[in-house]
């Protein structure tokens, strides 16, 4: 039995080719933004949408319909079998799991890299599922907010005030947005704040800023993301 412990399922039409770092489970388009420019990202929702509607959401977000009827996982990728993820963990002294999943990461050049994300009860971790190293660690105390749209989109702003913040795109971002809510408040008595906007800023990096733009469109959704 393993000795770590869990506490706890969109499809996304292609506007233009993605570019990003191997393979992704999830799909995106964007425009060239190699040198902090701008990129512009369609989504279209699906019925395979299909997550839980949490209290953090408190009826601001336009859900799916499919979005309020399952029980969530936590464990998406075989965590006990992925013995190099184990080993960092036990490393850094964390034993309870509450998320693993496969996420993309948005670089402060605008490219897309594939990550596995993990939420302990004390830490986020990012590791490069090509190299089996770890890319970054953030403690949940070091977490300010979370940014994300009114709409029916897949994007995720974690915002780390004295690092820089972190851009994904996750097909189960309401599930990351409970667990991490809850995380925090058991941890810390501190109620994480949950930003819903069609427009938010986030620091792609330690020394500039990029603007995420939502906006309805027939079909779907298309984002734009523009360096400030």
């Amino acid at each position: 039995m393993s000795r770590f412990q869990f506490d706890r399922k969109i499809k996304i039409d292609v506007a233009e080719p993605a570019r990003y770092d191997g393979d992704a489970p999830e799909t995106l388009g964007n425009g060239d933004d190699d040198q902090g420019g701008e990129g512009s990202f369609k989504l279209r929702p699906s019925d395979s949408n299909v997550m839980e509607d949490q209290e953090p959401f408190m009826g601001v977000k336009v859900r799916r319909k499919a979005s309020r009827i399952r029980d969530y996982k936590g464990d998406y990728i075989d965590l006990p079998s992925r013995h190099y993820i184990m080993k960092i963990l036990e490393k850094q002294g964390d034993k309870k799991v509450l998320f693993a999943d496969k996420v993309l990461k948005f670089t402060g050049s605008g490219r897309m890299k594939r990550r596995i994300l993990v939420i302990t009860d004390f830490a986020i971790y990012m590791v490069d599922p090509e190299t089996d190293t770890l890319k970054r660690r953030i403690a949940l105390a070091a977490v300010d907010k979370l940014c994300l749209s009114k709409l029916s989109d897949n994007f995720l702003a974690i915002i780390v005030p004295t690092e820089y913040d972190i851009l994904t795109a996750s097909t189960r971002k309401t599930e990351i947005v409970t667990v991490l809510v809850e995380a925090i408040k058991s941890t810390s008595n501190y109620e994480l704040d949950v930003v819903f906007s069609n427009r938010f800023e986030y620091n792609a990096a330690a020394d500039f800023v990029k603007e995420v733009e939502f906006e309805e469109v027939e079909g779907g959704v298309k984002t734009r993301i523009v360096r400030k």
